[in-house]
């Protein structure tokens, strides 16, 4: 990503509504595995260590062993401030772990990003993850939907259900489940990218007013609270167990 982009995460991701959603769908998920304590989780793409710090701070996730790998030389210094966490300044299409070193690795929205190669860092997912480890996986959804975000965040692909599966089958995992979410918000996202979105000089990440931004959250936050399985989307989750 451009490096605005990282500072603009740092500042605003834990308040911000899409990071505060995400950390928690992500804390719920990884909760629905039931994992014993000290189980070994890596944030693969941690960026500035969002996720990892609500992880330290709001789950029972505090009781396993994370990590994180970030390419951004000060993404990775952030991330390891904020977190006090291991966090390895590395290339995910070629991870510099030992085989079978995680039970659980972590990646939201990386795979998409022009400078990763989805079938290296799968492989390289699937050789530092212990057999019958996991992977959970968010993306965002449907190429048509692409927009001047993509451009400042350097995504490059954008992904339906049937090309996480296949990604996953492909290379060395059983897809347990695959689904949309951010679905509630759908429409005014898909009318914001059809149209302002198209053209704007900026990404969508920042400052919003405080009711848009409470009300965002709200609503993602009630989807995920009743697991609602809705057709429309704005992103892709799976979830894959190392053959």
């Amino acid at each position: 990503m451009e490096r605005i982009e990282y500072l603009q995460m740092a500042a605003l991701e834990a308040d911000f509504w899409w990071y505060r959603a995400l950390h928690a769908v992500v804390a719920q998920r990884l909760s629905d595995l039931h994992l014993p304590e000290h189980t070994k989780v890596l944030d693969a793409g941690c960026g500035t260590g969002g996720l990892l710090h609500y992880l330290q701070h709001n789950t029972a996730a505090s009781a396993f062993s994370l990590s994180g790998i970030e390419w951004d030389a000060n993404a990775a210094t952030m991330a390891q401030t904020k977190t006090d966490l291991a966090i390895t300044r590395g290339d995910i299409n070629q991870l510099p772990y030992c085989n079978e070193s995680f039970e659980v690795i972590l990646s939201q929205d990386v795979l998409y990003h022009q400078h990763v190669h989805e079938i290296s860092a799968l492989n390289e997912f699937h050789r530092c993850l212990t057999t019958g480890g996991h992977i959970l996986l968010s993306l965002p959804a449907d190429k048509w939907m692409s927009s001047s975000h993509d451009v400042h965040v350097h995504g490059a692909r954008r992904y339906t259900k049937n090309d996480c599966r296949e990604l996953l089958e492909s290379n060395g995992f059983h897809c347990h489940q695959v689904g949309y979410w951010n679905s509630l918000l759908f429409p005014l996202m898909a009318l914001q990218r059809l149209t302002v979105g198209k053209f704007k000089q900026e990404s969508d990440v920042k400052v919003l007013p405080y009711w848009q931004n409470t009300l965002f959250f709200t609503v993602l936050d009630l989807e995920r609270k009743l697991r609602l399985k809705l057709p429309f989307r704005g992103s892709v989750w799976a979830w894959g167990i190392k053959k």
